[in-house]
C-alpha cells in the first residue's frame, strides 16, 4: 500500500504541474482575445464613422458651392473642411488599429480610401475656393440691381429731355426722339447680354458677346454726341445727366464682365458635377468595402490568426 502511494504522488504532482501550465498559458490568451475583440469593435466604429463623416463632408462641400449668398457659402465651406479633418483623424487612429491586428486587406482597402481622400482634399479646396468668391452670383446681383437703376436713369434723363423738345413737331424734334430712342434701345441690348454672359463658361461665346456690348455702348454714345449737337443750352443740363447714367451703367457693366470672366460660381459647380463625383465615389466604394470585410471578423478570425 505504501508502494501504490508513492506512485501516486509523482502522477499529481504531475498533473497539478500541466494544470498550473494550462492557467498559464489560457489565461493570458483569453485576455489577448478580449483586447483583440475590442480593437475590432473600434474599428468597425472608426470605419463606420469615416463614412458619416466623409458623407458631412462631401455634402456641405456641395451646399457651399449652390449657395446664394456669401454668408452662407463661406459657413457650408467650413463645415466641409471641419469634416474633413474629422476623417483624417478617424484615418490616422484606424490604421495602426488594423496593422496591430494583422488585416491586411482591411489595411489594403483602407490605404485605397486614403489614396482617393488626399485627391479628394485637393480637389475640394479648388472647388470650395472658387464657391467662397460667389462671382458669378456677385455679377448677377450687380446686373439686377445698380446696374438696371443705372439704366433706368439713363432713360429717364433721356424722357424727359424729349418730352419738351418734341412739342412742337419740327423734324429736328423727330430727330432728337429718334437719337434717343436709339440711346435707350442700346443700352437695353447690353442689359439683355448681361445674364447669358454670366451663366456661359465657354471664352470664347462670351468674348463675342462683350464685342457686341461694346458696338451697343459705342452707338449709345454717338448718339448722345449727335443730341449735343441738336438741342439748346437749356436741354444740355438734362443731356448732361443722362451721360453721367450712362457712365455709371458702363462701369458697372465692366464690372459685371470681370465678375463674369472669373465664372467661380460656374467653375465649382462643373468641378463638383464631373471630377469630385468620380473621386467621390471612388472614396465611398472604399469605405463600403472596408466596412464589409470588418464586419466579416469575429471570435474565430481572432483565435486563428
Amino acid at each position: 500500500m505504501p508502494h501504490t502511494h508513492a506512485r501516486a504522488r509523482p502522477l499529481a504532482i504531475l498533473a497539478l504541474t500541466a494544470a498550473a501550465g494550462l492557467a498559464t498559458v489560457l489565461t493570458p490568451a483569453c485576455g489577448d482575445v478580449n483586447a483583440a475583440l475590442e480593437k475590432v469593435a473600434e474599428a468597425r466604429q472608426l470605419a463606420s464613422d469615416l463614412l458619416v463623416q466623409f458623407t458631412k463632408a462631401s455634402d456641405a462641400a456641395n451646399r457651399s458651392v449652390m449657395a446664394d449668398t456669401d454668408t452662407a457659402s463661406v459657413e457650408f465651406a467650413q463645415e466641409s473642411r471641419q469634416a474633413a479633418e474629422a476623417v483624417q483623424k478617424d484615418l490616422d487612429a484606424l490604421r495602426p488599429m488594423l496593422e496591430s491586428l494583422g488585416y491586411s486587406e482591411e489595411a489594403r482597402l483602407l490605404n485605397g480610401f486614403a489614396n482617393s481622400f488626399g485627391e479628394y482634399r485637393m480637389l475640394d479646396q479648388r472647388i470650395l475656393d472658387l464657391a467662397v468668391e460667389n462671382t458669378n452670383l456677385k455679377a448677377q446681383r450687380l446686373a439686377f440691381g445698380p446696374a438696371q437703376e443705372a439704366a433706368d436713369a439713363f432713360r429717364d434723363a433721356l424722357k424727359a429731355l424729349t418730352a419738351g423738345a418734341g412739342k412742337d413737331g419740327s423734324p429736328v424734334a423727330w430727330h432728337v426722339q429718334a437719337l434717343a430712342l436709339t440711346a435707350v434701345t442700346t443700352v437695353r441690348e447690353i442689359q439683355v447680354l448681361q445674364a447669358p454672359h454670366i451663366a456661359d463658361a465657354d471664352e470664347a461665346v462670351m468674348t463675342r458677346m462683350e464685342k457686341e456690348m461694346a458696338t451697343s455702348e459705342s452707338a449709345a454714345r454717338k448718339a448722345l454726341d449727335q443730341l449735343r449737337t441738336l438741342l439748346p443750352p437749356s436741354a444740355q443740363g438734362q443731356l448732361r445727366t443722362a451721360t453721367a447714367a450712362l457712365d455709371r451703367f458702363t462701369d458697372l457693366n465692366t464690372q459685371i464682365i470681370t465678375l463674369s470672366r472669373r465664372n467661380t460660381n460656374v467653375r465649382s459647380l462643373a468641378l463638383s458635377l464631373d471630377e469630385k463625383r468620380k473621386i467621390t465615389k471612388s472614396c465611398e466604394d472604399s469605405l463600403h468595402a472596408l466596412q464589409a470585410a470588418l464586419a466579416k471578423r469575429g471570435f474565430t478570425n481572432i483565435r486563428e490568426r
